[in-house]
């Protein structure tokens, strides 16, 4: 089960009581106030672990509690500190307040471990309030309470690559031809309805993660869909692949122009990420002239001055940009794939290995 979404209520261990004793022993008449401290309550600390990928875990939980501190003893023993409870996460969680939505903690390190909520301190014993004018303190301080936050814990994937695209254009059948990610396949819509993540290895034994995350639709910004529940992951990536289908009976042109208006409407942020476009399912093309309908995509989106002439001798092996790849300019690069056949997969992970890089 995938859960990218939990709301908690923490809270940390109250502080033990201090004692009030005093000290007897024989020959001993008037030993003395001899209370000692209580023990800090147990703090609650995130951990942030590259073994889980899920917040599925806290399904079930609602509170979360540290252990509390143990009062204070006589001849001025100190109670035990409360035991911390350490919440493992994965990296990419976030913790907002669920109160103001305020985000307080950005965990995205492996190891990284933060101090959510401290215990609360331990109360004085009678000891500590012997003075000249009080030799006898009948008194000792009670622990202090810990403290209590009610959140929300948000998983936003960690990864090089993004795909992006409507439901069914084969960004799981492209997932796993380049990784050993195992999605599910087949011939219908949000077959894809957990992001999953995969990791393509490259040349020189170098590799990038990529993630597959379910379709977009239009309207999917204003949550249509599985919209803003899953739009969130592709913030996390460094770069966007957009899915372009050949096939579909959506023109390229209108595919990408879709996609782009629900990302950039979104968050302003995804509309500079440096992106590239891959054209799906080449094998499966039924219109009259593949390379015609490229051509006429090209020039839609602004690059047909640029095409190189070799885009006529085959079918389209590839159409690459020198300039910075943003919204208001141009991709990185233009490939025609075949997830299917493997048609021009390893020119595609090598041109998203040097884009990951950068």
């Amino acid at each position: 089960m995938f859960v990218d979404s939990i709301e908690l209520t923490l809270t940390s261990g109250k502080g033990g009581a201090g004692a009030v004793s005093f000290h007897k022993e024989k020959f001993i008449l008037k030993g003395g106030p001899d209370g000692g401290d209580g023990g800090r309550g147990g703090d609650i600390v995130f951990v942030v672990d590259a073994n889980t990928n899920t917040l599925s875990h806290f399904r079930g939980q609602k509170k979360i509690k540290a252990k509390g501190g143990q009062s204070g003893d006589i001849r001025n023993r100190a109670g035990k500190k409360g035991e911390s409870t350490y919440i493992k996460v994965p990296p990419g969680t976030q913790v907002f307040s669920k109160e103001s939505g305020e985000l307080l903690l950005d965990l995205v390190k492996e190891g990284e471990s933060e101090v959510f909520l401290k215990g609360g301190r331990g109360g004085l014993g009678n000891a500590r309030f012997k003075s000249s004018t009080n030799q006898r303190p009948t008194h000792a301080q009670p622990g202090e309470s810990g403290k209590s936050q009610e959140v929300r814990l948000e998983l936003k994937l960690i990864a090089d690559v993004g795909l992006v695209g409507f439901p069914n254009v084969g960004k799981s059948t492209l997932i796993s031809a380049l990784s050993s990610a195992t999605p599910e396949i087949a011939n219908y819509e949000f077959t894809t309805l957990t992001p999953k993540l995969g990791v393509v290895n490259g040349k020189d034994f170098r590799s990038f993660v990529m993630a597959d995350i379910p379709g977009i639709i239009d309207g999917a910004s204003d949550g249509k869909g599985l919209g803003l529940d899953f739009l969130r992951h592709i913030e996390r990536t460094r770069v966007l692949l957009f899915m372009i289908d050949c096939a579909n009976y959506r023109t390229l042109t209108n595919q990408f122009k879709a996609l782009q208006n629900e990302l950039e409407k979104y968050s302003l942020q995804l509309a500079k990420r440096e992106y590239a476009i891959a054209i799906t399912r080449c094998d499966a093309y039924y219109g009259e002239n593949i390379t015609k309908d490229i051509e006429n995509f090209l020039k839609d989106i602004g690059l047909m001055p640029n095409m190189s002439a070799e885009l006529h001798d085959k079918i389209l092996p590839g159409f690459y940009s020198a300039k910075e790849g943003i919204f208001e300019g141009v991709p990185q690069f233009v490939l025609p794939i075949s997830s299917v056949t493997k048609f021009n997969l390893e020119p595609l992970s090598y041109e998203l290995l040097k884009m990951a890089d950068r």
